[in-house]
């Protein structure tokens, strides 16, 4: 079959790009291996319970976004007053960091730590000074090893299952960006509009879980008549001749079939469509693309007999000997994911493809949260009602200090087919928040629509978009 795109992926940048497409009246077809859209960005419903696969909340600069979902959604779209923690040394402390807060659950001894180490490296901080090389430099670098171990270090460590001496700095710039002790201060002394988008105090969230908006756009497309889409479906092989994907192989439940598309968006791993291109092993591209890897996550989802556990969206477990490192309550999300009375959680281990983690059955995961959540909320097994476990291969491209040098060459060779787009987080193996990964798919369609290459890749990229939602 033909058509004039043909887009890889249901997750928000593959389902903004169809909605863009609809809406400009192009042809596309998309497909989806899931019999699901939405992506890391779906919502699961469990006996009368809903959860997303992890904490999503909507914050961006970006009005044209607000317009879109409030369009699609209306009174659905609600706003949230976020409240978030993490736990550690055996207290909550709010996040981001307040002062305050900090001194009081910290210690004294332990707060002339923080406020010396980070005055040292201020003092450190001359002139001709080299860039930090890794993650951990950077971050000890900016906030000093006291604060940088009380939460940033350990809990990067569990989610990467590396050393943060050997995660690539750029992390810090991707998450953090230039949030400082110094900023910390501002929050608690002044209301600074322009501070770091890490502060953001609200949050906008679809009533009945984030599917809501992939499922509204799934239903506009398809009161439309421009696109086809196929679930249960996946690409297998791409046709080219090397400045053109020509045609790409598909597989679903009714057997296998070839589209030819003029255009080719692609929001699945970045490591599977270089596989697919035919290159042979020996090819730089196929061995930068072996080197990168992705982090796996395991979610396990309880749902509970009684109201509530605690007040967070979510809360952060840096600590080593915890073997999870969050979990959410989707009813403080929004009330309307749980029966009334009732209450959930979604309870997250960071892992890699076929270890121990990523293995064990529910039973187990259960017995090895259940000891935590009792001692830490008094939480009794006699609670929980139901369970079921989660898996995503694909969660997170891992930051490690060699990515760089093995992402551009392999981007460098797909930038030579002329007719391929690459969008989304495991797309571009380029970490962002739902959000980003929308306002990508749109910008991946306007490259179709304006016959224009539009600059995907930095697209949250700049600090004062960084997680600073829009201000009606």
């Amino acid at each position: 079959m033909k058509t004039k795109v043909l887009i890889l992926g249901a997750g928000p940048s593959g389902l903004a790009a169809c909605l863009e497409l609809n809406k400009a009246g192009i042809p596309f077809i998309l497909v989806e291996k899931n019999q699901a859209v939405g992506g890391l960005s779906r919502t699961i419903s469990f006996g009368g319970f809903k959860t997303d696969i992890g904490p999503h909340r909507f914050f961006s600069k970006n009005r044209y976004l607000y317009d879109l979902i409030a369009d699609l959604l209306g009174e659905d779209w609600i706003k949230v007053n976020r409240f978030t923690r993490f736990h550690v040394r055996g207290r909550f402390l709010i996040y981001p960091v307040e002062i305050k807060d900090a001194l009081k659950n910290v210690g004294f001894a332990y707060s002339v730590n923080i406020l010396r180490d980070y005055f040292w490296e201020r003092l450190k901080a001359l002139p001709g000074r080299r860039e930090p090389a890794s993650f951990e430099e950077k971050i000890v670098s900016d906030f000093g090893r006291s604060l940088a171990e009380l939460n940033m270090l350990n809990y990067t460590e569990k989610i990467w299952g590396l050393p943060c001496s050997s995660i690539s700095p750029d992390w810090a710039s991707q998450r953090i960006k230039d949030l400082s002790l110094v900023d910390v201060v501002k929050k608690m002394v002044f209301k600074d509009r322009n501070a770091p988008k890490t502060l953001v105090d609200q949050f906008y969230y679809p009533r009945y879980g984030s599917s809501m908006i992939y499922d509204a756009i799934m239903a506009r497309i398809e009161k439309g008549n421009c696109g086809k889409i196929f679930l249960g479906c996946e690409p297998r092989k791409f046709y080219h001749d090397g400045k053109k994907i020509t045609k790409v192989l598909c597989r679903g439940g009714d057997g296998e079939f070839e589209v030819e598309a003029e255009k080719v968006i692609s929001t699945i791993p970045i490591t599977e469509l270089v596989n697919m291109l035919g290159l042979g092993v020996e090819h730089e591209a196929v061995k930068a693309a072996a080197k990168l890897i992705f982090r796996s996550h395991v979610s396990l989802f309880l749902s509970l007999d009684r109201p509530k556990v605690f007040s967070d969206q979510w809360i952060y477990f840096p600590d080593r000997k915890i073997p999870f490192g969050r979990i959410m309550e989707p009813g403080n999300f929004s009330a309307d994911l749980c029966p009334p009375g009732k209450t959930s959680l979604l309870i997250e281990f960071f892992c890699w493809e076929n270890d121990n983690v990523w293995n064990a059955s529910r039973e187990e995961l259960v017995n090895a949260a259940l000891p935590h959540l009792e001692k830490i909320f008094g939480l009794k097994k006699a609670e929980i009602s139901g369970s079921f476990v989660h898996r995503e291969k694909y969660a997170y491209p891992v930051y490690d200090v060699d990515y760089r040098s093995n992402l551009d060459p392999l981007k460098m060779h797909l930038a030579g087919y002329e007719n391929l787009i690459l969008a989304g987080r495991s797309g571009l193996f380029r970490y962002n928040n739902q959000d980003h990964a929308l306002e990508m798919g749109i910008l991946s369609a306007r490259s179709v629509i304006d016959s224009k290459k539009y600059d995907i890749e930095t697209v949250g990229a700049e600090k004062e978009y960084f997680e600073k939602g829009y201000t009606k």
